[in-house]
C-alpha cells in the first residue's frame, strides 16, 4: 500500500523556519514528480514547489527565494526548507506524487497541476503567529 505521510508542521513565529519532510511507504520516490501544495481556511489549495528531475524544480512566487525543495534518496523522501516565514504562509501543507515515466516529462521550471497527482499524503498543518 502506497502512503505518503507529511511531517514537520508546526507553529513558528514569524521570520521563523519549518523543514516539512514527504515520506513515502509502498513505493520509491526517485521517477516520481513531487509537488508540495498548501490550503489556507477558506482559500483554494495551491502549489508552492515542485520537484522532478534534479535539475527540474519549481516555487510559486510567493515563496521563492525563501523555500527550497529537495530529495533524500536514502531516506526515500522529499523535504521543503521553509525560511522566513509569514503569517500568509500559514495553512495545510499536502505532498504528492506523479510517476513521471507514465505521465511525461515537465516542462522545466513549471509544475505538475493539482490534478495530475497520483497519490496524496495527509497534510502537516503550518502556523505562523507571533
Amino acid at each position: 500500500q502506497v502512503q505518503l505521510v507529511e511531517s514537520g508542521g508546526g507553529l513558528v513565529q514569524p521570520g521563523g523556519s519549518l523543514r516539512l519532510s514527504c515520506a513515502a511507504s509502498g513505493l520509491t520516490l526517485d521517477p516520481y514528480g513531487v509537488g508540495w501544495f498548501r490550503q489556507a481556511p477558506g482559500k483554494e489549495r495551491e502549489g508552492v514547489s515542485y520537484i522532478g528531475s534534479s535539475t527540474n524544480t519549481f516555487y510559486a512566487d510567493s515563496v521563492k527565494g525563501r523555500f527550497t525543495i529537495s530529495r533524500d534518496f536514502a531516506e526515500n523522501t522529499v523535504t521543503l526548507q521553509m525560511n522566513s516565514l509569514k503569517p500568509e504562509d500559514a495553512g495545510v501543507y499536502y505532498c504528492a506524487a506523479v510517476f513521471l515515466p507514465r505521465r511525461g516529462p515537465t516542462e522545466k521550471g513549471t509544475m505538475v497541476p493539482e490534478d495530475g497527482y497520483e497519490y496524496w499524503g495527509q497534510g502537516t498543518q503550518v502556523s505562523v503567529s507571533s
